[in-house]
């Protein structure tokens, strides 16, 4: 397995698709890349789901402890909460140095329901973090993995890497693939729908809390929605026309809601950039994708659906 090379000059954000068979393959792409930040002492952060992680941490012996362990099948279950919540947050916290981190956010336990966001969050990495010093590489595990998701990885990433050693993508096209996947969501087959604006937000509250005890979701998280539901309609009043319309319900797997308004989304990182000191306001879609299991949005020239999910 090819081990990252980093060329003199080349841009400050590095991110690399590792092409991976096996979990010999894997610690082979992936070690070496943790050993060489820690040698250079830059700040390492590995955030994969459970089963690489353990297999990776056991690698690493003691030096795991020099390393920001995350279980991504818990920190990155929403994917729209992988940049600011993830990501960023590293980042961020060592200004200054360049930090490198191992992002798996696809792995075959993901749903195809889940999946398009996933791709999308590959696709906008570029965008948050063109400029910065960092390095985010994001193992593919190509055994288990359809064909689709490799070719998309092959988009979203503008280096490959596989035991034939490494290359540039000339597949790279990380805007077709945020246009590709911004899709129409498919109708909910029975949802409780009720038209909102700035009047009546304690009905919609109310409608939310209801259907969340109907659901018997926790206290938790019948909290979290009644939030969602404020945050999503309130944006809706102030950027998409001054009124939506709010649905929920459940399937066997989630309560759902969505608000569709006329507003068209024309940020594609809006809700993934995390909140700056004192900042009071637009943090709504942020605050959405931070409490949710699953946020799928799309947005065009009428209008625009955010729809969020909240696992039973």
């Amino acid at each position: 397995m090819s081990v990252l090379a980093e060329a003199p000059g080349a841009e400050p954000f590095v991110h690399p698709a590792l092409f991976y068979r096996g979990s010999g393959e894997y610690l082979a792409g992936t070690v070496p890349f943790v050993m060489s930040g820690l040698a250079a002492d830059e700040p390492v952060a590995v955030a994969v789901p459970g089963e690489n992680l353990a297999l990776l941490s056991a690698e690493l012996g003691p030096h795991a402890e020099r390393v920001h362990l995350l279980d991504m099948g818990v920190a990155g279950r929403n994917p729209g909460r992988i940049i600011p919540g993830v990501l960023r947050a590293f980042a961020d916290a060592h200004t200054g140095r360049r930090v490198r981190i191992i992002g798996e956010p696809i792995w075959p336990g993901r749903t195809d329901q889940e999946y398009p966001a996933c791709v999308q969050h590959e696709a906008l990495i570029n965008l948050a973090f063109a400029g910065c010093d960092v390095t985010i590489l994001c193992p593919y595990d190509t055994q288990n993995l359809p064909a689709a998701a490799l070719a998309d990885a092959e988009a979203t990433h503008p280096l490959l890497i596989d035991d034939t050693g490494q290359r540039a993508s000339t597949a790279y096209d990380p805007e077709r693939v945020i246009a590709d996947y911004n899709r129409r969501l498919t109708e909910p087959a029975d949802a409780t729908a009720l038209s909102v604006d700035a009047t009546n937000l304690a009905q919609a509250r109310a409608l939310a809390r209801a259907q969340a005890d109907r659901a018997e979701l926790s206290d938790g998280q019948t909290d979290d929605l009644e939030l969602v539901v404020t945050e999503l309609i309130t944006n809706s009043v102030d950027h998409g026309g001054g009124s939506g319309t709010l649905r929920i319900w459940t399937t066997d797997q989630h309560l759902v809601c969505e608000v569709h308004d006329r507003g068209t989304l024309t940020d594609p990182l809006a809700g993934r950039r995390p909140a700056t000191p004192g900042q009071l306001r637009n943090r709504g879609l942020l605050l959405v994708n931070h409490m949710a299991d699953l946020v799928l949005v799309h947005t065009g020239v009428h209008g625009t659906t955010m729809r969020v999910h909240f696992q039973l």
